[in-house]
């Protein structure tokens, strides 16, 4: 399945949000290859490098623990756990954090 297919599979509301993030990792991330892994569209070069995925009421972003701890600042006002961040659907998206954060994975974990 490509990310797209999973986008368009999601609840009409969740696609909107769901393509932003996917430009906004894409335009940072434009070779590297895009799959799905364990259900989420991911970003890869080597190694998966970043997730997104559409949960209940918030937009789930994967991309590991470290650069959670390296973006702790900027993610202050959204909730986190080990290696996840949740933006609310009702809120608006931070993409160019969002493309911050890819663009360190990709630096940092990419091969």
């Amino acid at each position: 399945m490509r990310i797209i297919d999973y986008i368009e599979r999601q609840e009409e509301a969740k696609r909107p949000p769901l393509m932003l993030v996917y430009d906004a990792i894409k335009m940072v991330l434009p070779d590297a290859q895009e799959r799905i892994s364990y259900g989420m569209p991911t970003f890869w070069r080597g190694r998966n490098l970043i997730h997104f995925a559409a949960m209940k009421n918030h937009i789930g972003l994967y991309p590991g623990p470290d650069a959670i701890d390296a973006f702790a600042t900027e993610l202050r006002p959204y909730k986190t756990s080990t290696g996840a961040i949740r933006f609310p659907l009702q809120t608006e998206l931070p993409l160019p954090l969002i493309q911050n954060i890819a663009r360190w994975c990709d630096e940092h974990y990419g091969k």
